[in-house]
C-alpha cells in the first residue's frame, strides 16, 4: 500500500472483528511512529497500548457507567470552542447527519443517539487500543506534535491491513482510565484509539472533504 493509498483510504472505523491483532505488528507500527516530526524533537507522546484483560477491564468499567449514568468527568481540554463559526459548524452538523442516518437513526432520537455515542467506550469492538497523554506543561505547538504522531500511527496501520478510530470521547471518562492504567499526575489524556480488523457489516456514510480551494490558496507569479 503506498502513501496515497494509506491516507485515502483511512477514515475512523466505528466497528471492528474480535481477531486479535499481533502484538508484533502493534510493535513494528509505534517503533515507526516515533520518526514522526516533533518541534525540537520533544516527542510529547506518552502511549499506552491496551490489549486483552487490561482492555476488557476498562471497558467493562466504562460500560458500568453509562448504565448507571454517571456523570462525564470535566475536560481537561476544550474539545471544541463553545460556538463554532462557519464553514466549521456546517461541518460538523453534516458530519453528525451523515453518522447517524448511516446507522438509521433520526435526528430527533436522542436515546438511540446516546447509545451509538456508548459505543465509544466499547472501543467499537476493537481488540486493541491506545491512549495518548502529554504532560499538561506544554503548549499548543507540543499539542499539534501529538496530531502528527497519531496521524502517522494510522497510516502505519492501514500500511498493516488495520484500521483505527481516534476517540477524543476518551477524555471524558479519563478517571477511568487511570484506574486501569495509573498514569503519573503530570498527563492529561488527549485521546484513546480503537485499533483491530474491520467489520464491513457495520454501516458507514464515507464523510466528504472541502474542495482544495475552499482550504489551500496557492500564491504565485
Amino acid at each position: 500500500m503506498d502513501v496515497y493509498e494509506a491516507v485515502t483510504s483511512r477514515r475512523a472505523v466505528r466497528g471492528f472483528i474480535d481477531r486479535p491483532v499481533p502484538r508484533e505488528v502493534l510493535e513494528r507500527v509505534l517503533s515507526a511512529a516515533a520518526w514522526a516530526p516533533s518541534g525540537s524533537n520533544l516527542q510529547p507522546w506518552h502511549v499506552y497500548v491496551l490489549t486483552g484483560r487490561p482492555l476488557g477491564e476498562l471497558k467493562e468499567l466504562a460500560g458500568g457507567r453509562v448504565t448507571a449514568r454517571d456523570p462525564w468527568d470535566e475536560r481537561e481540554y476544550e474539545m471544541y470552542p463553545p460556538t463554532l463559526k462557519s464553514p466549521y459548524r456546517e461541518r460538523r452538523s453534516a458530519f453528525g447527519a451523515e453518522r447517524y442516518s448511516a446507522l438509521g437513526i433520526a435526528h430527533e432520537d436522542w436515546e438511540a443517539r446516546q447509545r451509538a455515542a456508548s459505543a465509544n467506550w466499547k472501543c467499537f469492538g476493537a481488540p486493541a487500543a491506545l491512549f495518548c497523554y502529554i504532560d499538561r506543561g506544554l503548549g499548543r505547538p507540543q499539542w499539534s506534535d501529538l496530531g502528527m504522531y497519531l496521524q502517522t500511527v494510522m497510516l502505519l496501520l492501514r500500511a498493516e491491513g488495520l484500521h483505527s478510530c481516534p476517540q477524543m470521547a476518551w477524555s471524558v471518562y479519563r478517571k477511568t482510565v487511570a484506574e486501569v492504567l495509573s498514569p503519573p499526575d503530570d498527563l492529561i489524556l488527549f485521546c484513546g484509539m480503537s485499533i483491530g480488523f474491520e467489520d464491513i457489516a457495520v454501516p458507514y456514510t464515507r464523510t466528504g472533504r472541502a474542495l482544495l480551494d475552499e482550504t489551500v490558496t496557492f500564491v504565485d507569479d
